[in-house]
């Protein structure tokens, strides 16, 4: 009783954040990032302690409320991931695809002024579409190509950081998890990684755009409907003197 007391309060935190969208007063309180990543958690956490409330029984109306809830917490995390697939400025402001092409262009023109790493080394980070076959993608497509590169590309910048140490001979090159003390290596590394970053999120931008506009159409209703059926189940619980 008291999980289900708990995981409702923290559903009533969690819907701040819609509420943030619409109340101005709220909306000046703290950064949307931080305001997203804290609804994502909890959209997360809330979910794992209902299911514990519930004691593994899904029938009836708490059944139906339990499997709207895990869709909205799974489909959530869908979300949040291709929200972070939109490329943003310092202030978190939505970069166009000129001023995402623009900052690429920057970092190539740094690591080149830097000259450590070849356009090989990092054309070798990279392996992806160019803009006119990514927007020739469908959504679904493009979505598990995006996926598909930030699952390899921890793998792409362990083999880049092991190559350069190699050559700077370093003992501990064939390890190439750790920094090293060489700066200028570490600091072509670190633009390497950030322009490949940039590099996917320009190519995939109007799909992103695309994909959190429909996400949108679908994860809200759910997640109303979600509301509606746990206050009715709430309600339902105190009328029978449950609490």
């Amino acid at each position: 009783m008291n999980l289900g007391i708990i995981g409702f309060l923290l559903f009533i935190i969690v819907y701040m954040y819609p509420l943030r969208l619409r109340w101005a007063w709220l909306g000046r309180q703290g950064s949307s990032r931080h305001w997203l990543d804290f609804h994502a958690a909890l959209g997360v956490i809330a979910p794992v302690i209902i299911t514990f409330h519930s004691s593994f029984k899904f029938g009836g109306l708490a059944g139906v409320a339990f499997w709207i809830m895990t869709f909205v917490a799974l489909s959530g995390l869908v979300g949040r991931y291709i929200y972070s697939q939109v490329p943003r400025a310092i202030n978190f402001a939505e970069l166009t695809l000129t001023e995402g092409q623009e900052q690429v262009a920057r970092l190539a023109a740094r690591i080149k002024k830097l000259g450590i790493l070849s356009t090989r080394d990092v054309e070798g980070l990279l392996r992806l579409p160019d803009l006119r076959q990514a927007e020739r993608m469908s959504l679904i497509a493009a979505f598990w190509t995006m996926i598909a590169f930030d699952i390899a590309f921890p793998f792409r910048m362990w083999r880049l950081r092991q190559k350069m140490l190699w050559s700077h001979r370093r003992w501990w090159s064939f390890v190439g998890f750790r920094r090293g003390d060489n700066v200028l290596l570490e600091s072509a590394i670190s633009l390497a990684r950030e322009q490949a970053l940039l590099t996917k999120h320009v190519l995939f931008l109007s799909k992103s755009r695309r994909m959190l506009q429909l996400w949108h159409v679908i994860h809200r209703p759910f997640s109303y409907s979600f509301a509606l059926l746990a206050l009715v189940h709430v309600a339902l619980m105190l009328m029978l003197g449950f609490y």
